[in-house]
C-alpha cells in the first residue's frame, strides 16, 4: 500500500463525483463563487448537506466566515461554468446570470439542482474545513449532471429521475 500523496489523490479520483459551484457573499456584499466536487448529503431530517474548502483557497476566508451559501449542481453541458468558477479570473460571475437567494447569496439561474443553506456547523478536516449547511430551500430541474472522474469531466448516459 502506498503512502504517497499524489498516489492518494489519484486513488480518490476513481470516485466519480458531481460538479458544483458554491456561492456566497463577502462582508461587503460582493459575489463569491468557486467550483467544488466535495459536496455530499448528510441528513434528510433535518435536511443537511456538506462541502469542504481547502485552507489555502483564495476565497477561504469568505466561505469560512459566511452564514449562508448555495450549492449548485451543474448540468452536463456546463463545463464552461465549472472551468470559469475554478479559474483565477477577476470576475468569476462575468456573463453568468444570477438572482438573489437566502441571506443575499447569489444564485445561478442555470443549474441541475440548487441547495440554499444556512451554516449549521464548521469542522476542521486536516488541510480543509468542512462546512455543514442546513438546507432552507432547494430546487431540482432534473437535468443530467456534470460528472468528474479521474481528473477529467466524464459523460454518463443514465436516465435522470425527478
Amino acid at each position: 500500500m502506498s503512502q504517497d500523496s499524489k498516489a492518494f489523490r489519484n486513488a480518490l479520483g476513481q470516485f466519480a463525483t458531481g460538479v458544483t459551484v458554491v456561492t456566497t457573499t463577502d462582508k461587503d456584499g460582493n459575489k463569491i463563487g468557486m467550483t467544488a466536487n466535495s459536496f455530499s448529503s448528510v441528513s434528510l431530517d433535518p435536511m443537511l448537506v456538506l462541502w469542504s474548502i481547502a485552507k489555502t483557497c483564495k476565497v477561504f476566508d469568505e466561505f469560512n466566515d459566511t452564514k449562508h451559501f448555495a450549492i449548485h449542481v451543474l448540468k452536463a453541458d456546463q463545463v464552461n461554468v465549472s472551468n470559469q468558477f475554478a479559474s483565477s479570473c477577476d470576475d468569476r460571475f462575468d456573463g453568468i446570470a444570477t438572482t438573489e437567494g437566502v441571506g443575499g447569496v447569489p444564485l445561478l439561474e442555470d443549474y441541475c439542482a440548487v441547495f440554499e443553506c444556512e451554516l449549521e456547523a464548521r469542522h476542521e478536516g486536516g488541510d480543509h474545513v468542512i462546512l455543514v449547511g442546513k438546507v432552507v430551500n432547494f430546487d431540482n430541474k432534473g437535468d443530467a449532471p456534470l460528472v468528474f472522474h479521474a481528473g477529467r469531466y466524464a459523460d454518463i448516459d443514465l436516465p435522470v429521475a425527478v
